[in-house]
């Protein structure tokens, strides 16, 4: 949470004074024998809270800033960094930077984006709301937390806002500021000699999108006491239901498969999957970079390139990869403006909440927290040490731990058969919880 700042005095840089310096940047990159650059000026700032049995046992307060310059000297790249804003150290990083591109080999893929791609004008996406919090205030809704959750580890944390330029020698040149709020809150159970973990926060743009305080640490408190008791299952086959927050990550698996990296390299189980039937067919998976105050928004990506509403994947079909201008030019393609990753992916989904998903599996396992990497990005192949409930007859029956399940991640989406109405959108990639037909269940 933030401790109250004066407006004025929230960033010690005006965006014109972050503009002014990225110019300086450009200019002394194309004086010392540049002949394309680009640059990054930010600063951000924050402060987090932590309580622990109504004590305060962390205040932690951040400032940072930094510029990122990167030089073409033909085909031939170089990149350097410094957080002294001086005009001296600002040339010494230029030199550096030329430097080391005139040491390189030449890569006829590195250059800047295409500026036909770059953006021009652009929306106001309300992705700013600083939130003047006394530290007093953070440390009561800490205690609200905790009193909520009867918790042992409560923790009220990571308030951040940052402002940003980027420019390049195109003559783009843009930013914004962004911020963003959280509570979040872990709780430790013990019954008979046995402990569980589990935990629940909310994140925001805006606090006032927030959840309560005293609801996050409710929600970690029966989430905590609803795992003790845990058993361990036998091994077999059964239909898995990916509650919300953890099926997120179903999605972030097929994200990194149809980025731009893992294609060039061949490390990927989806290489040549444009235009294939890779999920069931009911699914669509849409990115939308200009939602207001949603946490990927963005009007351009880290290169520039201006972002637009796009379907990746359509009736089950990949439409598009997630590409950078580099890995672009790798693959013979145009950047889909994702230099720095996804926005917004909303997961189409359907009617069905959790328990209504848990009806329709009738007889398997509910997974609510993932362990361990266990996924092989070139075969596909997926292993996870999971926790989560025994479901029969559509009801939770009793907690289980220590499993393993399994599957190909191929076979996995194309056996998906409903995604819940229960969407998760405190990340990048809206999604429901998701039903999995059948995988193997490793247990004792």
């Amino acid at each position: 949470m933030t401790v109250p700042v004066p407006t004025a005095n929230r960033f010690p840089l005006t965006a014109n004074g972050l503009a002014t310096i990225a110019d300086q940047v450009l200019a002394d990159a194309r004086a010392g024998g540049a002949t394309a650059a680009e640059t990054e000026v930010s600063q951000a700032f924050g402060q987090s809270v932590t309580v622990r049995k109504g004590d305060v046992e962390t205040i932690a307060y951040n400032r940072d800033k930094g510029i990122g310059v990167t030089v073409y000297v033909g085909a031939r790249r170089g990149h350097a960094s410094t957080a002294d804003f001086s005009s001296t150290a600002i040339k010494d990083t230029v030199t550096k930077a030329l430097t080391i591109a005139r040491y390189t080999a030449e890569d006829h893929c590195a250059g800047l984006a295409d500026p036909a791609l770059l953006a021009r004008d652009w929306e106001d996406l309300d992705l700013y709301h600083p939130w003047d919090l006394a530290v007093e205030q953070a440390i009561d809704l800490g205690r609200e937390c905790e009193a909520a959750a009867l918790a042992v580890d409560p923790r009220i944390s990571n308030s951040e806002e940052a402002q940003f330029v980027y420019a390049n020698s195109h003559g783009f040149s843009g930013g914004y500021a962004s911020s963003r709020h959280g509570i979040y809150c872990a709780v430790i159970g013990e019954e008979n000699g046995s402990m569980q973990r589990d935990d629940w926060y909310t994140s925001a743009r805006s606090p006032t999108d927030l959840e309560p305080a005293a609801l996050v640490g409710t929600l970690a408190g029966e989430r905590t006491a609803r795992r003790l008791g845990a058993r361990q299952l036998a091994t077999l086959e059964c239909p898995v239901l990916y509650e919300a927050p953890v099926a997120t990550g179903l999605i972030g698996h097929f994200v990194n498969a149809v980025s731009g990296g893992s294609l060039y390299r061949k490390s990927s189980f989806l290489i040549d999957a444009l235009g294939s039937e890779v999920f069931a067919p009911h699914i669509t998976i849409r990115e939308e970079p200009h939602l207001m105050r949603a946490q990927a928004s963005t009007p351009f990506d880290d290169e520039g390139v201006a972002t637009r509403p796009r379907d990746v994947v359509k009736d089950g079909v990949v439409q598009g990869y997630f590409l950078g201008t580099y890995s672009a030019r790798k693959l013979g393609l145009q950047s889909t403006a994702n230099a720095g990753g996804n926005h917004n992916l909303l997961v189409s989904h359907g009617d069905e909440d959790l328990p209504a998903l848990l009806r329709r599996m009738d007889r398997g396992l509910l997974v609510t927290e993932l362990l361990g990497q266990g996924v092989n990005p070139v075969t596909g192949d997926y292993s996870r040490g999971a926790a989560g409930y025994w479901v029969e007859h559509g009801e939770i029956a009793y907690p289980v731990e220590e499993i393993t399940i399994a599957r190909n991640l191929r076979r996995m989406y194309r056996d998906i058969v409903a995604i819940g109405n229960d969407v998760d959108r405190r990340g990048s990639r809206h999604c429901g919880s998701i039903l999995i037909g059948a995988m193997t269940v490793a247990g004792s």
